[in-house]
């Protein structure tokens, strides 16, 4: 069997929207991203915020995901990937999950990411 895609997930933040949610809620931060993801400018939070909501989405939208347990880290080219662990990797397995693609995106206050799952053979 080859590759299948197990899921599909699209969000987008309007950024400037973001940046007063996170103003009047500062304690959102701390829930929402890890200590790496806070420490990026704002925009790049909103596109990371917008890349956790979309693959929330290609998993179907499970109760009971933890926010912290999928990052968006990226390579030494600047290259986005998300790195899960806990809620997010037990969904992965549940699912059949071997590989996520990001891709992320802002520009013009709107930041926007999208998500792909692939399962079946390596």
């Amino acid at each position: 069997m080859g590759r299948v895609i197990v899921g599909v997930g699209i969000d987008v933040v309007d950024v400037g929207r973001f940046a007063v949610t996170l103003e009047r809620t500062p304690k959102l931060a701390t829930r929402v991203f890890t200590p790496a993801e806070r420490d990026r400018p704002i925009a790049s939070q909103a596109a990371r915020f917008a890349a956790k909501e979309a693959l929330a989405k290609a998993l179907g939208a499970p109760n009971g995901l933890q926010w912290h347990d999928a990052e968006v880290v990226t390579d030494d080219d600047g290259r986005p990937w998300l790195e899960v662990r806990g809620t997010v990797r037990d969904r992965y397995e549940t699912l059949g999950v071997r590989s996520a693609h990001l891709s992320l995106s802002h520009d013009a206050g709107v930041a926007s990411a999208l998500v792909v799952l692939e399962g079946g053979a390596a």
